[in-house]
């Protein structure tokens, strides 16, 4: 079975929710611990939810300096899949690892209630297993949100298929900007997910964990989790396969 690591910092909270994801998408989930660099040889990485060392300062800026990050960093270099989800898309940006930054929302105000995102791809690590571009439902739980990069940078994600998810309306149209109330936080763009070059790193800020089983009131999210558990076992099984190979 492969094995995914839910990283646990200090004011996580959406940690137990992501345990239970993974579980329902056929992963086993493993406690990663903060103050450890040890990943316990885990086929890929989820940063949850929550609010990592209170964030002080700034969301996630202290998360980044944390032994388990220089690790999570290391992993995501040699190609490991690592998916940050809100606070862990927040730890993720500010660690240099996807482009951009979360800033206040633009009503200054929390927001948590159910959105709509689209993927605008299908093909990526933690889209495949999502089977058309629909609008999919799940909750937003954040002050600091709204998805910021210079013009430059949001156009490069845009050409290089960068952008994994857009806020939309319920007709899967884009959503507006900060008067629109389908884009809950003023995102440019209306972006709520990115990817790095790579394809390996990603982060969104709407809660797929929390949206995994239709008893939640929507189980979109699922599509999301089960994309990252296939896709990790199929570069654990690549990666066996070539230890095998070499050893003959």
């Amino acid at each position: 079975m492969v094995r995914i690591g839910v990283v646990v910092f200090p004011g996580s909270n959406r940690d137990i929710d992501a345990l239970n994801a993974l579980r329902v998408a056929g992963a086993e989930p493993v406690v990663l611990w903060h103050e450890s660099p040890d990943l316990a040889n885990v086929d890929g990485i989820v940063l949850p939810g929550g609010f990592a060392y209170g964030d002080y300062l700034r969301a996630g800026v202290i998360a980044r300096f944390s032994p388990v990050m220089r690790s999570v960093a290391a992993y995501a270099a040699a190609g490991g899949l690592v998916l940050g989800i809100c606070n862990g898309f927040q730890v993720l940006t500010e660690a240099g690892l996807l482009p951009g930054a979360l800033l206040r929302n633009r009503s200054l105000r929390f927001v948590s209630r159910q959105v709509a995102i689209s993927p605008l791809r299908l093909d990526s690590p933690f889209t495949r297993a999502i089977d058309t571009r629909r609008p999919l439902r799940m909750p937003v739980a954040h002050g600091e949100g709204c998805y910021f990069a210079e013009p430059d940078t949001l156009d490069g994600l845009e050409a290089s298929g960068g952008v994994l998810f857009r806020y939309v309306r319920a007709d899967g149209t884009a959503a507006g900007g900060e008067e629109d109330r389908a884009n809950p936080n003023g995102s440019l763009r209306a972006i709520a997910g990115v990817t790095n070059v790579a394809g390996n790193v990603a982060g969104l800020m709407p809660h797929p964990e929390t949206a995994v089983e239709a008893v939640l009131g929507s189980d979109d999210g699922l599509g999301i989790i089960r994309s990252l558990v296939e896709s990790a076992a199929e570069l654990a099984a690549g990666a066996r396969q070539r230890v095998a190979v070499s050893a003959r």
